[in-house]
């Protein structure tokens, strides 16, 4: 990891991220590309994939915490948050086994034209990723409970107020591959949506 400082700060496999599930936008359906509604989605003790050439968000904030899963697993996630963002050519995915049929895919595309996917307070629960990424005035080392720049802390998640957390004013991040458990925005909008489901494994990478 690059050494950190003030202002444009670059880094490389850093954990912030993004977007929903395309879990999720099936949920709601073809709704979420007419207008801005509110979103939640998590798949209980399975991930998902999201990728994306370019996010530039403002307000962001990031914090450890712990995700319940369904039979009582734990999972620790590093907790991305942003105020706004805007995302450029974004594809989700989630893999679902059935019995006896086999795996069934989920793929989701949008953002991909001259109107960007657009989010408002985004928080993204995950345990992996890979990206090149720009924070400008990032503090680093603030308690989890009091940041300022970013949307703060999501209500009911599993961390302590008073651990360690970061916030910048905005970030810019390119080629980003993830994995995420959970997904909350307060209001999501795609541009362009696409999605398809098939039989077999078809993954955003």
């Amino acid at each position: 990891m690059e050494s950190l400082a003030r202002g444009g700060t670059r880094w490389k496999r850093f954990a912030v991220v993004m977007v929903p599930s395309v879990a999720a936008t099936a949920a709601i359906g073809v709704a979420l590309s007419q207008g801005a509604l509110a979103a939640s989605f998590s798949v209980s003790g399975q991930q998902f994939k999201v990728a994306t050439d370019r996010l530039d968000g403002t307000g962001f904030v990031q914090y450890g915490a712990i995700d319940a899963q369904k039979g009582g697993k734990q999972v620790p996630v590093a907790v991305s948050g942003f105020s706004n963002a805007k995302i450029r050519n974004l594809c989700q995915s989630v893999v679902v086994p059935v019995p006896v049929f086999g795996d069934v895919s989920m793929k989701l595309s949008a953002g991909g034209g001259d109107t960007p996917v657009e989010a408002k307070n985004l928080y993204i629960d995950l345990d992996q990723l890979s990206a090149d990424a720009t924070f400008n005035n990032i503090d680093i080392g603030v308690a989890a409970g009091s940041t300022t720049k970013g949307p703060g802390m999501h209500k009911g998640d599993k961390a302590d107020p008073g651990s360690f957390a970061q916030q910048a004013e905005s970030a810019t991040l390119t080629h980003v591959k993830q994995q995420a458990w959970a997904t909350t925005a307060g209001t999501f909008k795609l541009s362009g949506l696409k999605m398809s489901v098939a039989k077999g494994k078809s993954e955003c990478y």
